[in-house]
Order: structure tokens, then C-alpha cells, then sequence
């Protein structure tokens, strides 16, 4: 059964060591950000930081290892490619529930609104100041009335205010600018604590006619229970800790960042839209949640990596049927550098799947195609394929002028989001169709050999 909530997956998180107490009083400051480098740095475990010097608990690290990916899918590494895919191609819609929830135990509005009485951290020294990280943004298609769910970062301003950063390409962007040319204003609604599974459907690539709620539900395995907001037309997850429920006021801009992004570059401060706080409800005694971001690799980039290599691997392998796997690397920001395997089954094709992927809306810079043969997660046998497979006169070309990828800071920044432009490097590492190639030299079977054999 999947997870109900938030907590039960800390109690699972728990069982397994992979939690702990941190009962000492900690800064919000810069100190939360470092405990969590160190724990990253050795696969360590995720924080309950209890005394933070406000009333309520920060949670977190929940995603920053393999092992607690593994976790919040209830999977192993031999299923949870399948899982997922299976979750992908089985989408199950929301269930709508009504009467008091627990999200709904407090309600504050008016005056009471104050988005600081929560644990907030400043992650990285040259920040604009404390932001939350870890939440979901609810929105809707102001025309069909569509779900998106995504992940954006969002500034606290003031008790009632904060600044935040959608990109034109991304659903929340879009959503925003279609509502600005209906002259009407978009509301949406801030999810801090909830079942894992929805923060992995976040990272999901899907059109923008997907009801993401029923991407969840495939994902979970069971519907999403869902609640309507109190003050905005927005449905949320009945069991969440926090909402934050909000308004998007084009009219009121403000400085937002800098920010220590997932690329490990900050991203200069700049004027953007704000959120008007209409009202925030949560649980009784509820866990705020933190999410380092910074330099690969943290939890930001454990969170994209599982669910962006299987669409990314769905969405290829329609089109071309013997892609096998795919790698987009933790280290290239999982956006940035794509590795492919697959065998082609003619001259050409693996260019073919080069600009696909180009094409794609994760926007990778460089993009390798290789033969099953060669792990696409190892490194040396990547280099490998690059260093003797490769003629480059032949097998490497540069597209220029296409789309850049979001916080990329080798792209020229200047004028609007949507004006941003960069190339992409495609490496066709496959032997040559139709080729006589060297035999490969290793040696038979030496992969199922194990030393402890050899010792006995």
C-alpha cells in the first residue's frame, strides 16, 4: 500500500536509520544547509531539526540518497524502473473528499496570515534570503481547468508575500501567462509535507493537456485524495502538512534571489511576478520541510533523476524501438548531459535519437548515443565508447539556436526568459552500421567471477 502521508513515510524513513533527531538548537542560517552538505557527502540520513528556534519541526534530506528514493516508492533497484514505467502507463484519477481533513485543522486568514511562523532556511551565503525549496505548486489551465503539480522555488518577502521563479516553458508559466492574456489572475496553492510519490510525479515530462493528479495516482499505485482550498479555486491533498494557498500578482514585482540553483551556480536576483498569501491551513503541529539545492550532487538532483530518466526512456522508446537505457546524470545538473543506449538499426538512426532528445523539454547540452553494451551510469565505460567508437569529423555535431535550459549560467541572460537560446553537442559513440569492427577484448563471463569464489 502506498503512503497515506508525509508521516508515515518519515515512520518508514525511521525504521530503516534513515531519519534522526537533531534535538540541539540549530540556525536556520546557513546551518541547516550544512548539515545536510555533510550528510550528502556520506549518504547519510535525513534530519528532524526540533529546535530551529520556531514552534514547529524542519524535515529535512527525505530525498537525498538512492536508498530513500527507493523507500518512497516501496521498491528495490531490480523493480523500480518498472514501477514506475508501469505507474506511467496506468494512471489513476483523484478521489475528491469533502468535510473537515487534516490539512484543514488550522485555518489562518486576514491578519493571522505570517508565512515566518515556519521554519524557512537560508541555504547558500550569497542567497536573497530564506526560501522554501521543497514545495509543490497546484495550479490550473485558466481555459480547461488542468492540474499541473511542479516544484518551484519560492522567496519570502513578508508575511503575506513571496517572490517566486516559473519559467515561460514550464506549465506553472504558462498557466500564468495565459491568465494574464485572459485578464483574469491566477491562483494556486503552496504544498509543503506530502506522500513522497507526489514529489517524484513532479519530475515526470508530460504534455500539457496531463492531469498530473492521475500521474500521481499511477505512480502511488491509488488515487490522490484531494480537498478544495479554503480561499482559492485549487484542489490539494487532503493529508498535506502545510498549504499555502495564493494569488499571482502580476502588478506587485519584486527583487527575488539570488539563489544557489541545482546547476551549483547562483542565479542572479531579478524583478518577478509575487505570490499574495490569501491564506495558509496545515495539521495540527505540523512538519515544515526543507530541500538542499546547490552544487551537485543533493537531494534536488536525486529527486528529478528516477522519474526523468523513465519518461525520458518512454517517451524515446516510442519512437525508437530498441533504445534500451538512459542516463541523465546527476553531476550534469539532470538536465544537462544525456547519455543513450541503444542499437541502430541502420545508418543514421542514432542521430535521429540525438535530436530527439535535443528536442525534448529537459534540453540537455550534450547528448551521447552508445551501444547496450556500454553502461550508460559508468563513466569509464562512456569515455570508452567516446574515445575509440567516435571518428569526430563524422560522429559529433553542434545544433545551434536551440532553447536554453533553465539557470543555465553559460547562457547569455540578457532580455526576457523567453528570448534565452543555447546549442547542444550530439556524440554518436555506436560502431557503424554495416562496419567491420574489432572484436571486443574482455574477458568471457568475467562479470559473474567473484574474488570470495577465487579466495575458496
Amino acid at each position: 500500500m502506498p503512503y497515506r502521508d508525509f508521516r508515515e513515510f518519515l515512520d518508514a524513513l525511521r525504521r530503516h536509520g534513515e531519519l534522526i533527531d537533531v534535538d540541539r538548537p540549530i540556525d536556520l542560517v546557513f546551518d541547516v544547509a550544512k548539515a545536510l552538505k555533510q550528510s550528502n557527502a556520506c549518504n547519510g540520513p535525513a534530519f528532524v531539526f526540533n529546535r530551529n528556534g520556531t514552534r514547529y519541526p524542519l524535515v529535512a534530506g527525505v530525498y537525498s540518497t538512492r536508498s530513500k528514493a527507493l523507500l518512497a516508492f516501496e521498491a528495490t533497484e531490480d523493480t523500480i524502473f518498472e514501477k514506475v514505467l508501469s505507474g506511467l502507463d496506468h494512471p489513476i484519477a483523484p478521489k475528491y473528499v469533502s468535510g473537515k481533513q487534516p490539512c484543514h485543522e488550522v485555518v489562518l486568514s486576514g491578519d493571522a496570515v505570517d508565512i515566518r511562523r515556519f521554519p524557512i532556511p537560508t541555504y547558500s551565503p550569497k542567497d536573497g534570503g530564506p526560501f522554501i525549496t521543497p514545495g509543490i505548486v497546484v495550479s490550473k489551465d485558466p481555459e480547461t481547468g488542468v492540474p499541473d503539480i511542479g516544484h518551484y522555488r519560492f522567496q519570502v518577502l513578508g508575511a503575506d508575500r513571496l517572490g517566486f521563479f516559473a519559467q515561460r516553458f514550464h506549465r506553472f508559466g504558462k498557466n500564468i501567462a495565459k491568465a494574464e492574456r485572459m485578464g483574469t489572475t491566477l491562483q494556486g496553492a503552496l504544498l509543503i509535507g506530502v506522500d513522497p510519490v507526489l514529489a517524484y510525479a513532479c519530475q515526470v515530462q508530460c504534455s500539457d493537456s496531463t492531469n498530473d493528479w492521475e500521474v500521481a495516482g499511477g505512480l502511488r499505485g491509488a488515487p490522490v485524495e484531494l480537498v478544495r482550498c479554503k480561499t482559492v479555486d485549487i484542489e490539494v491533498p487532503s493529508h498535506a502538512e502545510v498549504v499555502v494557498e495564493f494569488e499571482v500578482d502580476l502588478a506587485r514585482k519584486a527583487l527575488e534571489g539570488p539563489l544557489g540553483e541545482y546547476t551549483g551556480y547562483y542565479t542572479p536576483a531579478s524583478e518577478k511576478p509575487t505570490a499574495r498569501i490569501t491564506a495558509i491551513t496545515h495539521r495540527q503541529d505540523p512538519y515544515f520541510q526543507g530541500l538542499l539545492t546547490g552544487m551537485p550532487v543533493t537531494e534536488n538532483h536525486i529527486l528529478k533523476q528516477i522519474p526523468f530518466e523513465a519518461s525520458f526512456w518512454r517517451a524515446l522508446k516510442q519512437q525508437f524501438p530498441t533504445v534500451e537505457k538512459v542516463a541523465i546524470t546527476a553531476s550534469g545538473g539532470v538536465q544537462f548531459y544525456t547519455v543513450i543506449a541503444m542499437k541502430p538499426r541502420f545508418a543514421g538512426e542514432a542521430k535521429q535519437v540525438i535530436m530527439a532528445a535535443m528536442a525534448s523539454n529537459v534540453r540537455p547540452k550534450w547528448v551521447v548515443v552508445v551501444e547496450p553494451d556500454i553502461d550508460v551510469h559508468n563513466p569509464s565505460d562512456v569515455e570508452w565508447a567516446m574515445a575509440l567508437r567516435v571518428k569526430p569529423e563524422r560522429d559529433v555535431f553542434v545544433v545551434a539556436d536551440l532553447p536554453a535550459g533553465p539557470a543555465d549560467p553559460s547562457v547569455d541572460s540578457k532580455g526576457p526568459l523567453a528570448t534565452h537560446v543555447s546549442s547542444a553537442v550530439g556524440i554518436d559513440a555506436t560502431r557503424p552500421v554495416g562496419v567491420v569492427f574489432p572484436d571486443v577484448a574482455d574477458v568471457p563471463g568475467w562479470r559473474e567471477f567473484s574474488m570470495p569464489e577465487l579466495a575458496r
